[in-house]
């Protein structure tokens, strides 16, 4: 028997686990062994193909470029799986498939999310794995079938479409603006100070906004933006948010909307060879049908 002759199903398996979590305790809790068991039999997958799957990165495992192969033909493995399930109970006409989706946090905790049941609600062959993080996707990262980036289009490894456009404006409490005073301009902006993102861990370019507020400082800095919603709601400052979230929060008013306002776009980019082309066409339905639904939300100013 040849090193590559050594090839383990089971195996295989914990390596698609591993690539979805991106952490050994994680990947064990998923298919149920120890983490140590993991680690190990994917050193005897490595030595059977002959090849590095994995490294360590930054934020836990990376597939390396081989590994990555080896993951998307792997991952027919459950599909198979799902197909034999599907026979014996009689539903093989079913669209089936697992769709792994990145968006970032606000947008992936509320508007996807939404979209996301809808689909999982009226086809129970579809299975979603919605990974939230406000941060560009990586090409080393495991294969996402869809994923949602701050930004305009951008084609590359994976075909780019806008998704919709937003809108990010100034908030505060009541509370806040009565002890505060009110704000009748921009150069009033220098006595309060913002809630807003950690700027050494701003990754998306197109969030670097808070230099716009000359002599403003960020008060309460937060890597997540529905934790910036919830510090501006406890009164911390004035919050830099978006307005589908902010909006339909009632102790939250809106401060200098005509002085004050961006406007970014989502992006929403696909993978071109998805193993579930049918799932992935109707969660992008899905999503599509859903910010059309919020645009005056995403853009309340028009």
């Amino acid at each position: 028997m040849t090193a590559h002759d050594d090839v383990s199903t089971d195996d295989l398996r914990l390596l698609l686990a591993l690539a979805r979590t991106g952490r050994l305790v994680a990947a064990a809790a998923v298919v149920g062994v120890d983490h140590t068991t993991v680690r190990r039999r994917l050193r005897r997958l490595e030595s059977g193909l002959g090849v590095t799957l994995i490294e360590h990165g930054h934020d836990g495992w990376v597939l390396t470029e081989v590994g990555r192969a080896v993951v998307e033909r792997s991952r027919r493995i459950e599909d198979i799986v799902k197909d034999v399930r599907a026979a014996i109970r009689g539903d093989g006409e079913t669209v089936r498939g697992t769709v792994r989706i990145a968006a970032p946090d606000g947008f992936g905790s509320t508007l996807a999310a939404a979209a996301i049941a809808e689909v999982v609600r009226e086809h129970p062959g579809i299975a979603v794995e919605l990974v939230t993080s406000t941060r560009p996707l990586s090409p080393r990262a495991a294969g996402y079938d869809l994923s949602v980036s701050i930004g305009e289009p951008r084609q590359g490894w994976l075909a780019s479409e806008l998704l919709t456009r937003y809108e990010l404006g100034l908030y505060a409490t009541r509370d806040y603006l009565r002890g505060h005073g009110p704000l009748t301009g921009t150069a009033g902006l220098a006595r309060h100070r913002l809630v807003f993102y950690v700027e050494s861990h701003l990754a998306v370019a197109e969030l670097d906004l808070a230099r716009s507020f000359a002599g403003t400082g960020v008060g309460l800095a937060c890597t997540s933006v529905l934790a910036q919603l919830a510090a501006t709601r406890a009164g911390a400052g004035l919050g830099l948010l978006p307005a589908f979230l902010a909006e339909p929060e009632p102790d939250l008013v809106r401060v200098l909307p005509d002085e004050v306002r961006f406007v970014l776009a989502y992006s929403l980019s696909l993978r071109r060879d998805s193993p579930a082309p049918d799932a992935v066409r109707l969660v992008r339905a899905a999503l599509h049908r859903h910010v059309a639904r919020h645009r005056e939300e995403l853009l309340p100013l028009g």
